[in-house]
């Protein structure tokens, strides 16, 4: 038997009228009471008439969930978005609308994914997990007005752009502050990106650190081609660094491969500390010391954001300082180089 609006509001002891204002999500009903009716509907098995209330709203009644150019194993294999996309998926059945995710190998195909689910009505508006520079994605949600909030700081209009951010400048600082603790001096920053946002904050993290307790800071190793690969030891050898910072948990397992490859111990030559505390922090030894942040946050506020603007509400961006601890496992150790 269907269950209806009627007796749904029966169970929860509210009229009619209450539970179809919270199926539209309308700001006069309390977030409490939209919980509880929320819950009372899935215990009963109801399901609103998406298709009706869409045509009535002219609404899609679905998100887009954007990934960045997967043209790499590394973002193929990333834990990360895997862990955004499902933030969003349970934030978005709070509202009660659905997700869909775009992706392609190149941000030509990206783009074009993008376009095609805009103009087909597809969604309502999307989420883009990424910021990089001159991102011809973003430009093409800003320039023709279509609601989106962007995981990351924008490197540009920034008061324009609705956005949910890391302070990823501090945990730079933090991440760097700790390898001094333990003694290290000459300390590198790698990465295998060098357009995203989340690299120059970093970076300009693990800079301030340095520039603080007055040692010198370095230019970052960025490894996207073969002969950078190639150059590493030589790397090593001329900065005598005993510590690197590096970008995320998988490339710092690239890293420790690398290291290996030209006869460099971790962490007893190099100590290496990244971010995420991902699965792969702890798949092989030496297990990863990482700083853990919770990302789930981002996914659920961006998606919070990314509600605002389509029920046309105030919505503007926000950094978050997130809870994050410092994970210490096996790859970082005191300098055995220390004076």
């Amino acid at each position: 038997m269907t269950v209806t609006v009627k007796d749904v509001a029966k169970k929860a002891g509210v009229s009619p009228s209450t539970v179809s204002r919270v199926i539209n999500d309308h700001p006069s009903i309390s977030s409490e009471t939209k919980k509880k009716i929320r819950r009372i509907m899935d215990d009963m098995g109801y399901f609103p008439n998406v298709t009706a209330r869409n045509l009535g709203k002219q609404r899609a009644n679905s998100l887009g969930v954007i990934l960045p150019p997967l043209d790499s194993s590394d973002r193929i294999g990333n834990p990360l978005y895997l862990e955004l996309i499902n933030a969003v998926n349970e934030t978005a059945h709070e509202f009660q609308v659905t997700t869909a995710v775009a992706s392609a190998k190149t941000a030509t195909g990206l783009l074009e994914n993008v376009i095609r689910m805009h103009r087909q009505k597809q969604v309502d508006g999307f989420i883009l997990t990424y910021s990089e520079k001159n991102d011809p994605i973003a430009q093409y949600l800003y320039e023709n007005n279509v609601p989106f909030t962007l995981i990351g700081r924008p490197p540009e209009k920034e008061s324009e752009i609705v956005y949910v951010d890391n302070d990823n400048q501090l945990l730079g600082k933090q991440a760097t502050d700790f390898l001094l603790a333990k003694g290290h001096r000459n300390i590198l920053f790698a990465s295998n990106v060098n357009q995203q946002i989340i690299f120059f904050e970093r970076y300009f993290g693990y800079q301030e650190s340095l520039m603080l307790a007055n040692l010198p800071t370095h230019p970052p190793i960025t490894l996207t081609q073969p002969a950078d690969y190639a150059a590493f030891p030589e790397i090593i050898e001329e900065s005598q660094a005993t510590a690197l910072v590096v970008i995320d948990d998988i490339f710092a397992l690239r890293i420790i491969q690398l290291a290996n490859l030209y006869g460099y111990r971790v962490p007893d030559d190099l100590s290496i500390i990244s971010f995420n505390n991902s699965i792969f922090a702890t798949l092989v030894h030496p297990y990863l010391t990482t700083i853990d942040i919770d990302i789930s946050d981002l996914g659920r506020l961006g998606t919070q954001k990314l509600m605002q603007q389509i029920e046309k509400q105030p919505s503007n961006g926000v950094q978050l300082v997130v809870p994050h601890q410092l994970i210490q496992r096996e790859t970082v150790i005191e300098n055995p180089k220390k004076h």
